[in-house]
């Protein structure tokens, strides 16, 4: 039996609002979910199971119909699926009564439930959030039971507010996998028996590295399962040194050049940007000019102004300024050394103003 296992979709959310490319993100959020669609479509794959949070918000009549078609489009495939705390059942939840296509299930209880699929010799357990917070573990104490061969368990969850659990118990209640939602950072927490598919886009800037999903076979074997990338676009790190020569405009050229090396055509990058390094002491980097360069969500300057100190304490010999120096000659730490800059360029500045 082969699965695939995706979670925290959140179909209808446009992650980094405010920046030029937001609603481009918000359409990838849908392709990269039609795309997974087309993957499990080809494949003939058994089952699609979709950990929670396959919305942002509570989804409209619209969109269940347009994501139904999409699952009816895979009639070889079983999509199960259930709520997480973003898209969780309300009393007037169009999730309830809602149509789904023969080959789609819902596990839409808060108490966890089965689904027995004789065809595919598979059982598989689970239950939907009826409010934003779960204070305690629904899923503690559930176990495998009747014929079927394979037993699979969706669990949304896994921190203090939202169904918390112990993975090594969960992990010992016989599941041949538990496919996990919630948290966006893909990560294996038993191997080959329990995993965070982690957001099939990445949302926001602090979701690092690649996202995708997680690709499983059930047999006489045991359980395999592997991350694969998937995701358009990726958050990334680039630190540039900055040097005392160097302009804001030769910084943003080495800026635009770094952002054309790491296009290739299908992982769209996401700069977190970090200056480090010794700027000209009268120099001060525009960080709205380096946001414009290109997809940079954020700049950190942590430049350090190039002051000659030996030589200002001798141009300013017995002054307020050599003396400022001198206090922190002995102090080394990041904390202090910010101390002398900010110092530095208030007694410089009050001196030019004087």
């Amino acid at each position: 039996m082969r699965f695939i296992h995706i979670a925290d979709v959140h179909l209808g959310m446009q992650p980094d609002a405010g920046f030029p490319w937001s609603e481009e993100r918000g359409e990838a959020i849908w392709e990269s979910f039609r795309r997974i669609i087309r993957l499990a479509g080809r494949e003939k794959t058994d089952f699609l199971l979709i950990a929670g949070d396959l919305f942002q918000c509570q989804p409209l009549l619209r969109e269940l119909k347009e994501v139904n078609d999409l699952f009816a489009s895979i009639p070889e495939t079983i999509v199960v699926l259930i709520a997480g705390n973003h898209d969780y059942v309300k009393r007037e939840s169009f999730y309830r009564g809602f149509d789904w296509a023969d080959n789609v299930v819902m596990l839409l209880s808060p108490e966890p439930e089965c689904v027995e699929v004789p065809e595919k010799k598979t059982a598989v357990y689970g239950c939907s959030y009826d409010k934003k917070e779960i204070l305690e573990n629904r899923l503690d104490g559930v176990r495998p039971e009747g014929k079927m061969k394979y037993h699979l368990l969706l669990a949304h969850g896994g921190d203090a507010r939202h169904m918390p659990w112990n993975p090594g118990r969960m992990a010992q209640a016989g599941f041949d996998y538990i496919a996990c939602g919630h948290i966006h950072k893909p990560g294996i927490l038993i191997p080959d028996k329990m995993a965070y598919a982690g957001a099939l886009e990445p949302t926001d800037e602090t979701q690092l590295g690649p996202h995708g999903y997680i690709r499983g076979t059930v047999d006489e074997h045991g359980t395999r399962i592997q991350f694969v990338p998937f995701a358009r676009y990726e958050y990334e790190d680039l630190v540039l040194n900055v040097t005392e020569d160097l302009t804001q405009y030769a910084l943003e050229t080495k800026l635009k050049q770094e952002l054309a090396l790491r296009e290739d055509g299908k992982i769209r990058k996401i700069i977190r940007l970090k200056l480090v390094g010794h700027r000209a002491a009268e120099l001060e980097f525009s960080p709205k000019r380096l946001l414009d360069c290109g997809r940079v969500i954020s700049v950190e300057d942590e430049t350090r102004p190039a002051y000659d100190l030996e030589q200002m304490k001798k141009t300013y010999g017995a002054s307020l300024i050599s003396a400022y120096i001198e206090a922190f000659e002995t102090k080394t730490d990041a904390q202090s050394q910010k101390a002398l800059d900010y110092g530095l360029e208030a007694l410089l500045a009050a001196r030019r103003n004087g």
